[in-house]
């Protein structure tokens, strides 16, 4: 079953920490991004170990693993708008409709070996392709198709911030 989309324009975690998870997207530099894709990867191979890894908590929430699948493909995503950054003058990003993703992509259905796997193979060519980015080259710009408009070093701290929310949300305690 399809989850209601989140129709919410989360740029603003730019500015101010988020209420939600408590992470301070402003406080990154450039050169931490990587280092967080990495740590993050990890925490997801444990989630998949979970018994109840298929289950949805509620009709509204994904499952841990669909958000496993979704963060594999946010990985690849920013990845992806990173490299059109770095080798275009603003680029404007292709849509990503992440709620079609997940219907299309199956995500409730995939090989949990298979998302961890392919999880962390995405988190870590992430991480690098951040890591290779020189200092000058941190406000090179790029766009979302919204008028959105990222540095290199903004769309780093949004990637990190969507990762890291993403880890919190499959590891809260739920009321």
């Amino acid at each position: 079953m399809p989850i209601t989309p989140d129709t919410k324009d989360w740029t603003w975690v730019l500015t101010r920490p988020c209420p939600e998870c408590g992470f301070d997207a402003t406080a990154i530099e450039l050169s931490e991004v990587g280092s967080y894709a990495r740590a993050n990867a990890g925490i997801w191979a444990d989630v998949l170990e979970r018994d109840t890894v298929r289950e949805r908590p509620d009709d509204s929430t994904w499952s841990p693993l669909e958000y496993a699948c979704h963060v594999r493909d946010v990985h690849s995503l920013f990845a992806q708008r990173l490299v059109l950054a770095m080798t275009h003058e603003n680029p404007v990003f292709p849509d990503w409709n992440q709620d079609e993703a997940a219907v299309q992509g199956r995500y409730a259905d995939q090989a949990l070996e298979q998302v961890a796997s392919d999880l962390m193979d995405a988190a870590f060519a992430a991480a690098e392709a951040f890591d290779a980015v020189p200092a000058e080259a941190a406000g090179r710009r790029g766009r979302r198709s919204d008028g959105a408009s990222f540095t290199i070093e903004t769309l780093g701290r949004y990637y990190v911030h969507d990762i890291v929310h993403h880890a919190w949300d499959v590891t809260r305690e739920r009321d």
